[in-house]
């Protein structure tokens, strides 16, 4: 391989997520020129899904074993981030079961967000050990049992958790910025994972397990390991989201924010890191869309809208479409990549996606 062709490799390589952050970051800019309240909500909610899916993409799109569970993660993260940033005197109130390192805790932002990640990596960690020993079906199931007993352990624990009931006094922390800085740091964390020795170990497991096993990768610890970090990354978006809403429930974390995440997911492509980022842009822009449709829109003195409830039954139907007609996702499982000047060389790999000057 010569030095201009080790040089287009790299540069093709390095431009994925520079891509996707330049995306990200034209979006936010695009919210803050247009000043609309809920419109920036919207956009914030965009990033903290994708930090969801590009986090769900680290053991999904890389080990091939659908997971069901990963919202419980975030549901870790949100009530850690209510533990360490609510007034003590709030908790004192309210979570009366909370042991007194937790009751008298008071911590910044960032601090919170990180310890709330890494306590959903830890319990990912524990839990991993046994789950991901399992493949297939099996794995997913097991993964949706993990959300069930999480669900059912936050809904009754009443004196730490609040049980049905919702935990306020949340300070509201995550606003445009915050909330693109954790997508971009999960799209980085997802890339660099990507690209790493595990990662590449991992889908070699996912393409050709036999083969894999025989070359001796240790299939279950490198699942152990994207599992782990998933759940870091989870766990931090869901801190964010606790304080974006300033209120969270066992509800919020549960079936409905599951078939979302898993659908953007699938539409996007889940064998790639553009896909997650690419199928979050086009699920959430359906959903505004379909947002604004339901409060009704003025044409000529009439108003045209459509049924609440309609948001669901659109997606549920874009997915039957992406599936029927692109089974690998919009993307197609490959990534986005970087094409211009020197650099316009053909793809290297299948896995690629080039974006020239035509766009294709």
């Amino acid at each position: 391989m010569t030095v201009t062709q080790r040089s287009s490799l790299l540069v093709r390589t390095i431009s994925t997520p520079i891509i996707l952050i330049v995306i990200l970051i034209l979006i936010a800019v695009i919210a803050k020129l247009v000043g609309s309240g809920p419109f920036s909500r919207t956009v914030v909610e965009m990033f903290i899904r994708v930090m969801l899916v590009a986090g769900l993409y680290i053991f999904v799109g890389n080990s091939g074993v659908i997971s069901f569970g990963h919202i419980g993660f975030m549901c870790i993260g949100a009530y850690a981030a209510a533990w360490f940033t609510i007034p003590p005197a709030m908790k004192a109130v309210t979570l009366q079961g909370l042991p007194d390192f937790l009751a008298q805790a008071q911590l910044p932002i960032f601090l919170s967000a990180a310890l709330a990640g890494l306590l959903a990596a830890i319990f990912a960690l524990v839990v991993g050990r046994i789950m991901m020993r399992l493949a297939g079906i099996a794995a997913s199931i097991a993964t949706f049992a993990m959300l069930a007993v999480i669900n059912v352990v936050y809904s009754n624990w009443d004196s730490v958790t609040g049980g049905t009931g919702s935990i306020v006094g949340i300070p509201f922390y995550t606003g445009i910025w915050t909330a693109l800085g954790g997508a971009i740091l999960v799209v980085i964390i997802a890339y660099l994972y990507q690209i790493s020795r595990s990662g590449l170990a991992l889908r070699a497991g996912r393409d050709e397990a036999t083969a894999a096993a025989a070359s001796g990768i240790d299939i279950v610890r490198e699942r152990l390991i994207a599992f782990v970090i998933s759940a870091f990354t989870i766990g931090v978006a869901g801190a964010l989201y606790g304080h974006f809403l300033g209120v969270v429930n066992p509800d919020a974390f549960y079936l409905g924010l599951t078939f979302i995440t898993l659908s953007m997911l699938v539409v996007g492509g889940m064998n790639s890191l553009s896909g997650a980022v690419i199928g979050v842009i086009v699920i959430s822009t359906i959903i505004q869309i379909l947002r604004w449709l339901e409060k009704g829109i003025d044409l000529g003195g009439a108003t045209l809208s459509i049924p609440n409830g309609l948001q669901e039954i659109t997606i549920g139907l874009v997915m039957i479409i992406i599936l029927m007609f692109r089974p690998a996702g919009l993307t197609r499982g490959r990534e986005i990549v970087w094409r211009f000047g020197p650099w316009a060389s053909k793809p290297s790999t299948a896995g690629e996606v080039a974006v020239s000057k035509n766009g294709a």
